[in-house]
């Protein structure tokens, strides 16, 4: 349920689910309020907010429109009406009415999460960054102040070497797992609340390029279509692992990411196709493929396997590019002679398999001595591998730093990613799981 608030502190339409008594909490030495914004598209700060709560913390969560407050159901909850000019005195004043301690959101480059970032630092309040995984599989990235192109990691490997000398080695991890269905499903559902409630927030405009309508239908496309795509690149994957010749790989990203559209030279991943299909055209060996990996959150809104085709085809290579839907990418990059990504942190998955790796954007991981620093155009013809001294040292102080296990897609996943999200929220290490 939710009502207007009063308060002279926020002139902008906002309305608030009241807040179960505080006295209701178990007592904790260091009681912080914490002000979610933007999560996932799927219950992952649900689950986070009643994990604080628990912990003994308060907890708000902003909800910009309706796919935001179906997924919260949760007392705390703030509805914001405004626009996105009013947004930032609208966040001073709820900072001021909660007294918030820190600010925890989902991807930093959203329209109104750098508005937010922005005046979390002129008030000197902590953000918690989540977003997907630096190092994959069953890794979530949580860091403070920025991720990816903001991230404040250095950029020296040696300072990577220094630092990860002085810590202990990685603890075990083990696997979590993850359901494609569950994310569609939940995508779905958000979007449909979002579409059926814009009457009541009438001033949110989303960040993602589609209609929400657009898009669902693209996932429920993609669900129809699954058992086709999956036969199809399974029938692809045999192919590659019994055909001598060498390929590439390149695993798009989602169009509407911001690390495309802010941390790369590319307004979208047609362009980023454009470029690294006419490279491979020109400049690599006559005896290699191209392997054009879709990736797994794809709402099937755009053909990219059309596109690629078509891509090809215009640059006279449409018998050397191969087409992945679907399928694990492991298998595939292990025997690649290299990897191909604009800032996807697919990359380190290849890197840590030892295959070399170009980026053509901006990554936490595009290190001398981990990525290749000559550009595109030479890396067909010399892909230089990793050091392997260095990556690993990057990637102990990566989990030192901003990595916590666990996962989105499943109960066990999220139950995970909560336990330590909290834990490391709260100053603390848990054991592995």
């Amino acid at each position: 349920m939710s009502y207007p608030m009063q308060s002279s502190t926020l002139p902008i339409p906002v309305s608030e689910d009241v807040q179960a008594p505080a006295a209701s909490l178990p007592p904790r030495r260091e009681k912080r309020s914490v002000l979610l914004l933007q999560g996932l598209m799927g219950p992952l700060f649900r689950r986070l907010g009643q994990g604080l709560i628990e912990a003994g913390h308060r907890v708000h969560k902003i909800n910009f429109n309706g796919g935001d407050r179906f997924f919260w159901r949760l007392p705390g909850g703030i509805d914001y009406r405004g626009t996105l000019a009013d947004w930032p005195q609208a966040l001073k004043g709820i900072v001021a009415d909660k007294q918030i301690t820190d600010v925890v959101l989902f991807g930093d480059c959203r329209d109104h999460h750098m508005i937010a970032t922005q005046v979390c630092r002129e008030l000197r309040i902590p953000v918690h960054v989540f977003e997907e995984g630096y190092i994959r599989p069953d890794w979530v990235t949580f860091e403070r102040d920025g991720v990816n192109g903001h991230s404040t990691l250095p950029r020296d490997p040696q300072w990577y070497r220094d630092t990860a000398a002085a810590l202990p080695p990685v603890p075990e991890h083990r696997q979590v797992p993850s359901s494609f269905r569950r994310r569609a499903i939940e995508g779905l559902a958000y979007n449909v609340a979002d579409v059926l409630t814009r009457w009541h927030y009438s001033n949110w405009n989303n960040h993602r390029p589609w209609h929400p309508l657009v898009e669902g239908m693209g996932w429920m496309r993609k669900l129809r279509r699954r058992k086709e795509r999956d036969a199809e690149a399974a029938a692809l994957i045999a192919r590659l692992e019994t055909s001598p010749t060498p390929y590439f790989l390149f695993p798009l990203q989602l169009d509407s990411d911001a690390q495309i559209r802010l941390h790369s030279p590319f307004a979208g991943i047609a362009e980023a196709l454009k470029v690294v299909i006419a490279s491979f055209a020109a400049h690599a060996p006559a005896n290699t493929r191209l392997v054009v990996k879709e990736h797994p959150l794809d709402n099937g809104v755009r053909d990219w396997q059309q596109i690629t085709a078509d891509m090809a085809a215009r640059f006279g290579i449409a018998d050397r590019v191969d087409y992945l839907p679907s399928g694990d990418i492991v298998p595939v990059a292990r025997r690649s002679q290299g990897m191909v990504t604009i800032n996807s942190t697919s990359g380190t998955l290849g890197l840590s398999m030892g295959i070399p790796a170009v980026v053509l954007g901006t990554a936490v991981y595009d290190i001398e001595g981990i990525t290749c620093q000559k550009g595109i155009d030479a890396f067909w013809t010399a892909p230089d591998a990793p050091d392997e001294t260095t990556f690993k040292a990057f990637r102990r102080v990566l989990i030192d730093r901003c990595l916590i296990p666990g996962g989105f897609f499943s109960e066990k996943a999220l139950a995970v990613v909560v336990r330590h999200a909290i834990a490391r929220f709260e100053g603390r290490l848990l054991p592995p799981e």
